[in-house]
């Protein structure tokens, strides 16, 4: 029966121009994906409970730019992930880049599912976030697989947009610039780009022996996407009585 189930995948494979070893490659992926927003949600759950909300935001407060300091923590962070993630000598390696990047996406979320559900008091508002950011992807993934298109043109623009991205949130930390919720909407449009961007690298163009460094990409977007969704949700309701 299992066999009977990988020859029909193949198949269908086949019609749509995808071959057996990229439509397994493609399983891979998304299996690995699905379990690190499992992990991550599973941290998440343990640091809620055992972390003390106001000695985290006592910390983050000491100073303006200790917030800097832990965007450059994670920045950095997230470049050994990916060069681990991306070992072609060691299997291991690559977990180890994925686990590392789940933990870094862990505790760069904390502080605003800490400030929804422990200040706003509004927990509803991270489930709303995680289906509106589901439902987001999956829509742009789904698009990509139907329509088939190489999405590879965006890399200039989306690096052009990631930089100026970059250069106003380093401004607001020295500057009295508030990221509002433009801001917000302009990051979740980015970061729709590079789910196109790395969907159609994995319908095309990363090498089949790489699965845990795409998923570890579009884990990335996931993150980054929910991140901004809830941002949005909480400058439109989040303060409700």
């Amino acid at each position: 029966m299992q066999y009977e189930g990988y020859e029909q995948s193949y198949a269908i494979g086949r019609e749509s121009g995808i071959s057996g070893e990229r439509l397994a490659f493609i399983r891979r992926v998304y299996g690995h994906l699905a379990g690190s927003v499992l992990a991550l949600i599973g941290i998440e759950a343990v640091l809620l409970n055992a972390i003390d909300h106001n000695q985290l935001f006592a910390f983050l407060s000491a100073s303006p730019l200790m917030w800097l300091m832990v965007l450059g923590v994670f920045i950095l962070g997230g470049f050994v992930a990916r060069i681990w993630a991306q070992s072609r000598t060691s299997v291991g390696m690559q977990y180890l880049g994925l686990g590392l990047y789940i933990a870094l996406e862990a505790a760069i979320l904390l502080p605003i599912l800490v400030f929804v559900s422990a200040y706003l008091k509004r927990p509803e508002l991270i489930a709303q976030a995680g289906i509106l950011s589901g439902a987001v992807f999956g829509g742009l993934t789904l698009a990509v697989f139907t329509m088939k298109k190489d999405y590879s043109f965006l890399r200039p623009i989306l690096c052009v947009a990631s930089m100026v991205a970059f250069g106003v949130i380093i401004c607001a930390c020295f500057l009295p610039i508030k990221l509002g919720l433009v801001f917000s909407f302009f990051m979740v449009a980015l970061i729709a780009g590079y789910i196109l961007y790395d969907t159609s690298k994995v319908l095309f163009h990363y090498p089949t022996d790489m699965h845990v460094s795409a998923a570890l990409e579009l884990f990335a977007d996931a993150a980054i996407l929910f991140w901004y969704v809830l941002r949005i949700l909480i400058a439109l309701g989040g303060n409700r009585d």
